[in-house]
């Protein structure tokens, strides 16, 4: 019969440790569990005669230990470890995921909001104040973009190309650059944060500004010109101030907190690993697109990123490229915003009839990683494929 007391109990834990080459303390153990990383181990009967009782280890700790002496080092931040642990599949108590999740929301601030009870209108004026004194300012095309943005039109008109083709002017009923400052970006990002909304053409604006060079910007327009060319659908998915918000009128990253809070485990694994996959194909992109500009050649690399800046891809190149750094809290908000979005779409599914969501599969439309998510809502109302009756996957 085992007369394991808690000590022994945790030696199983720090022998199982060593045994795949890791130490692991008493003190660690202790740590870990009021940090609710570790589960406490678990009672079990009575010894007899005053002799205490026996106990054990769940059965997840094991896994857990070895994956919390894998990540943790002085310094580490418990949250940190929780999403790395939850990353990997491992079993973390699930309200610590959800704390880890929706304390990454913190890391989004604004620069100057001070006032956070007051009315938002005042707080935007006095935010507004604030971004002029300071002279804050938001980065909307990093460095790299604009060097391989300036390299590909430099080769293109090398070989007497223009881009992009005249046809793509038709397609946009306010042609010409953006008028917005990174001043006007500052308070327009401050805005839909605090609000949750933003209007059409504060969006067509923004995107606009992103893709600076472009004579002609057709999603952009799409966007500014939803009221007149669609009061219909404006009516559905407008707020009578005439602004764009798929959720409730308030902080935006209240709402990441709800998802963080109520999404279920999986959505946050599958956003989690999908927001990873979204990094890596830009950063893989930047780099194939790089290679053709230094041998002087455009290829396929180049028609990938001009079609993803002219369409909603593109926004993903530039957020990557603005984040140097990945910690793990930043990981996670892209994983709650990718969830947001993805609700987005279902909302608007749900609110409009006869979305052409086989759009959405075009080049550039979407970084592959989330297109290959919404795969079942772009076949479904795809065309049927000319050269027979099926459904043509996205490429």
């Amino acid at each position: 019969m085992s007369t394991d007391t808690p000590s022994a109990a945790d030696q199983l834990l720090i022998d199982h440790a060593h045994r795949h080459g890791f130490t692991v303390t008493e003190k660690n153990l202790e740590v870990w569990r009021s940090r609710r990383l570790l589960p406490g181990n678990v009672p079990g009967g009575g010894l007899g005669r005053g002799k205490g009782s026996t106990s054990s280890p769940p059965p997840e700790s094991f896994d857990l230990v070895l994956g919390l002496a894998r990540h943790a080092s002085r310094g580490k931040r418990p949250k940190d470890l929780a999403l790395h642990l939850f990353a990997e599949g491992l079993p973390i108590p699930e309200p610590t995921v959800r704390a880890a999740f929706s304390a990454s929301v913190d890391t989004i601030t604004i620069d100057g909001d001070d006032e956070l009870d007051t009315d938002p209108e005042q707080r935007l004026n006095d935010i507004a104040d604030h971004i002029s004194d300071a002279g804050l300012t938001v980065t909307l095309v990093p460095i790299r973009a604009r060097r391989i943005d300036d390299g590909i039109a430099r080769l293109a008109r090398a070989d007497g190309h223009t881009w992009p083709p005249a046809e793509l002017a038709s397609l946009d009923a306010n042609p010409g650059p953006s008028t917005a400052t990174p001043k006007d970006a500052a308070l327009v990002a401050a805005a839909a944060v605090i609000t949750g909304a933003m209007s059409p053409e504060d969006i067509g604006d923004m995107l606009r500004a992103m893709n600076p060079t472009a004579v002609a910007n057709p999603i952009a327009s799409l966007v500014e010109t939803t009221r007149n060319d669609a009061p219909d659908l404006a009516d559905k998915v407008l707020t009578p101030d005439g602004n764009l918000a798929l959720g409730p009128l308030r902080d935006a990253r209240d709402q990441l907190r709800d998802l963080a809070n109520t999404a279920p485990l999986e959505d946050l694994a599958t956003a989690w690993s999908t927001a990873e996959r979204v990094r890596e194909w830009a950063l893989e992109l930047c780099r194939r697109v790089e290679e053709e500009l230094a041998v002087g050649r455009l290829g396929e690399a180049a028609v990938e990123w001009q079609s993803s800046r002219y369409a909603m891809a593109g926004l993903a190149l530039l957020s990557t490229l603005k984040q140097r750094e990945w910690p793990p809290a930043q990981h996670a908000v892209d994983a709650l915003m990718l969830l947001y979005q993805l609700g987005a779409f279902q909302q608007l599914d749900r609110l409009i009839s006869g979305c052409q969501w086989h759009l959405l599969g075009a080049g550039g439309m979407l970084p592959p990683p989330i297109r290959e998510l919404l795969q079942d809502l772009i076949a479904r109302d795809a065309p049927p494929h000319p050269g027979g009756g099926g459904v043509r996957p996205a490429s």
